[in-house]
C-alpha cells in the first residue's frame, strides 16, 4: 500500500459473523493508513485487547484478522473526515440505508454501534425513528441481529475512561454466541 491512496476503508464483512462493529465514519488518519482505528490516540485497540473479546492481541495493521475471530468492521458513513463535525445530513441519509442493507444481507448475531450519535443517526435515517437510546443492549433488532451500543473509543470522547471502555467490550462479549476458538 506504499503509494496507494484509499478513498475510504473497505468493509470487513462476511456471512456468519458474531459481531459487526460499526463506526460513525472512518477518520482521515485511518484512511491514510488503510486500517480501522489507526489514530494512535484512539483507544479502540487497547480496549479491545484488554477486554478479552478476541484471544490474540491485534492492532490497526491486523484489523482484517478480526474476521478470523467472528468480528467484522464497517461504518455508518464511508466518507472520511478528520472529525464527526465534518459530516452533513446528506451523508447520514445516504449511509444509514446502505448500512441497514449490509446488515440485513450479512446477518451478524450482533450489530454493535460505536457511540450514541452513530446509533441515533442510524435509527433516524434508516428506521425513521427518533429515540434517545442508552448504551448497551437495545430493544430494536436489525433483521435477526441484536443491537448493542458501546461508547465511542474516539479520543474526542474522553467522557469514558479506558477502563470503562474495556468493561463495555466485556459486556458485549457476554452476548456473543459461544465460539470454539
Amino acid at each position: 500500500m506504499a503509494n496507494e491512496v484509499l478513498e475510504t476503508l473497505p468493509d470487513y464483512l462476511q456471512p456468519g459473523l458474531d459481531i459487526v462493529l460499526i463506526g460513525l465514519n472512518p477518520s482521515s488518519i485511518s484512511v491514510r493508513e488503510g486500517h480501522y482505528f489507526a489514530n494512535p490516540r484512539n483507544r479502540f485497540w487497547t480496549a479491545l485487547n484488554r477486554s478479552g473479546l478476541v484471544p490474540v492481541q491485534l492492532s490497526p495493521a491486523l484489523d482484517k484478522q478480526l474476521m478470523d475471530h467472528g468480528i467484522g468492521l464497517t461504518d455508518l458513513i464511508k466518507r472520511p473526515t478528520s472529525q464527526a463535525s465534518g459530516l452533513n445530513v446528506a451523508d447520514y441519509r445516504e449511509g444509514a440505508p446502505i448500512l441497514k442493507a449490509k446488515l440485513l444481507d450479512y446477518r451478524p448475531a450482533i450489530a454493535c454501534f460505536h457511540g450514541m450519535m452513530c446509533y441515533r443517526a442510524y435509527l433516524k435515517y434508516a428506521e425513521g425513528l427518533r429515540e434517545k437510546p442508552n448504551l448497551g443492549l437495545q430493544r430494536h433488532l436489525i433483521g435477526q441481529s441484536q443491537v448493542f451500543v458501546l461508547p465511542n473509543p474516539s479520543p474526542a470522547n474522553a467522557q469514558y475512561s479506558l477502563e470503562a471502555l474495556v468493561d463495555w467490550y466485556q459486556q458485549l462479549g457476554k452476548l456473543r454466541p459461544d465460539r470454539a476458538n
